[in-house]
C-alpha cells in the first residue's frame, strides 16, 4: 500500500506500509529505510487494557539486560511495593542495584549474595530518607541470616561509598509499636487490651528513655528493650485488667515475636523501677512489689530525675561518705545519709548497688585465679649484679667513664 511523502535518505516518494511479523512499518521500497516505528501489544502496563504501546516502552527494550539484572530489579521492586515505600525510593534503590552488579565485587559473588543485595538497596535507601526500617524486618522478608545480610550490607556501603546514618532508638519504637495488634480492634484481642496508639507510643519512649539513663541500652540489642518497655507501658496504662497478662501473651496478642533476652530486660527494668518507687514518700508504708511498680510507673517517670538521684549512688560515692563517716565520730549515726536515703542500705535491707552497666555488675567471664607461685627468697643484698642491669645503678659521669676503661682493658 503506497503512503504520501518522500524518504528522508534518498528522496524517493515510494514508501509503502509493510506488515512485518504483523507490525505495521511504512518503508522506503527504493532503500528499505524505515520511515516509523509502529506499535506493540506486548506485556507492558498497557497490557492489561489491551491499549497498543510503542517498542521503546515495551518489554522487547529490556531483553538487552541480563537475566540477573532484570530479576534483581523485580525483587527491588517487589520488596518496595511489600514495605509500602514511595515512588522516588523505589528508583533511588534501583540505580543502587544497578550500580553495584557493574562493579567487580558483586559481579561473581554467589546468587544468594546477590538476592541479598536488592534488599541492602532498598535499606541504604530508607537510611538515607530517615525511613524507619530495621535490619530485621528486611532479613524476614528475605528469610536471609543476619550475619550474611550484614555482610553484603557492609560492603555495598563501602564499594559505593555510601553514607548511611545509623536509625535513632525513637524511630526504632516507632517502627516497633506500628506492627502491634493492640492498637486496632481485631477478633483476637480483648476490648480491655485495646490501647490508643499515641498513649502508648509516649509511655514507651518515656520507659525507653529511663532505660538508657541506667545503662540498660548500652551494648544491648535494641528490640528486646523496646518489647519490654511496651508491655510494661501498656500494663501501666491500665494496669486493672492487664497486670496478669505475662509478657508471652502480650507478645503473641501483639502480633510479634518475643526475643529471648527481653525477659532479662523486663527484670532490670523492675529493679531500676523498685528503687526509684522507694523514694516515693506516698509508697514507704507499702510493700514495694511488681504490681506496685507497675500501677505507679506514671508518677516514677514524672520525677525521674529527682528519684534517680536518690535512690542511685554514682561509682565511688559510697566510699566517700564512709570515710567521711568514719573520720567524724561524733555524728550521729545515718547523719550522712540524710540527703541519700538509699545511700547505703534499701529499704527492705539489700544494699543498693551503683548506678553502674549492668557488664560491670554482674560480668558473665569471671577471671580464673592464677596458681600460687612458689615464695621467692628475701634479698640480701649480696646478690650478683648482671652486665645488662649494671648500668642502672651507674649515677656519675666518673663511674660511667671507669665502667669503659674496665671493659676496654
Amino acid at each position: 500500500m503506497a503512503a504520501r511523502g518522500r524518504c528522508p535518505e534518498c528522496g524517493s516518494e515510494s514508501l509503502v506500509e509493510d506488515a512485518h511479523y504483523a507490525q505495521q512499518q511504512l518503508v522506503c521500497a527504493a532503500c528499505g529505510c524505515v520511515l516509523s516505528e509502529g506499535l506493540l501489544t506486548t506485556t507492558y502496563t498497557d497490557e492489561e487494557h489491551l491499549r497498543e504501546v510503542a517498542y521503546s516502552q515495551s518489554t522487547g527494550q529490556k531483553e538487552q539486560l541480563s537475566r540477573c539484572l532484570q530479576r534483581g530489579i523485580r525483587r527491588v521492586q517487589d520488596l518496595c511495593k511489600v514495605l509500602q515505600l514511595p515512588a522516588v525510593f523505589e528508583e533511588t534503590a534501583v540505580s543502587y542495584f544497578q550500580r553495584a552488579l557493574q562493579l567487580p565485587a558483586f559481579r561473581l559473588v554467589s546468587l544468594e549474595k546477590k538476592e541479598l543485595l536488592g534488599g541492602c538497596c532498598v535499606f541504604v535507601t530508607c537510611r538515607q530518607r530517615n525511613w524507619p526500617l530495621t535490619m530485621g524486618t528486611i532479613c524476614s522478608l528475605l528469610y536471609a541470616k543476619q550475619d550474611l545480610f550484614a555482610g553484603v550490607y557492609l560492603s555495598l556501603q563501602k564499594e559505593l561509598g555510601l553514607s548511611v546514618p545509623a536509625l535513632s532508638l525513637a524511630d526504632l519504637v516507632t517502627t516497633h509499636l506500628n506492627s502491634f495488634q493492640l492498637l486496632q480492634p481485631t477478633a483476637n484481642v480483648p476490648a480491655a487490651f485495646l490501647e490508643d496508639k499515641e498513649k502508648l507510643l509516649a509511655r514507651t519512649m518515656a520507659i525507653v528513655e529511663l532505660a538508657s539513663e541506667t545503662w540498660l541500652v548500652t551494648g544491648r540489642h535494641p528490640v528486646p528493650i523496646v518489647t519490654a518497655a511496651a508491655f510494661l507501658a501498656w500494663q501501666s496504662l491500665q494496669p486493672g485488667p492487664r497486670l496478669s497478662c505475662p509478657l508471652a501473651r502480650f507478645c503473641r496478642l501483639a502480633g510479634v515475636d518475643l526475643p529471648p533476652p527481653a525477659h532479662l530486660r523486663l527484670k532490670e527494668l523492675l529493679e531500676i523501677l523498685l528503687g526509684m518507687a522507694s523514694q516515693l514518700s506516698w509508697l514507704r508504708g507499702f510493700n514495694l512489689d511488681r504490681k506496685m511498680v507497675v500501677k505507679h510507673i506514671g508518677d516514677l517517670l514524672q520525677h525521674r530525675v529527682f528519684l534517680l538521684k536518690n535512690a542511685f549512688s554514682q561509682h565511688g560515692e559510697e566510699q566517700q561518705d564512709t570515710a567521711t563517716g568514719q573520720g567524724s565520730p561524733s555524728s550521729p549515726p545515718g547523719a550522712q545519709q540524710q540527703g541519700r536515703p538509699w545511700a547505703g542500705k534499701g529499704q527492705r535491707g539489700g544494699t543498693l548497688r551503683p548506678l553502674l552497666p549492668p557488664c560491670l555488675i554482674h560480668p558473665r567471664k569471671r577471671l580464673r585465679p592464677s596458681a600460687p607461685s612458689a615464695p621467692a627468697a628475701a634479698p640480701t643484698g649480696d646478690e650478683p649484679i648482671s652486665d645488662s642491669e649494671i648500668e642502672q645503678y651507674l649515677r656519675s659521669p666518673e663511674e660511667i667513664r671507669a665502667l669503659r676503661k674496665a671493659r676496654a682493658w
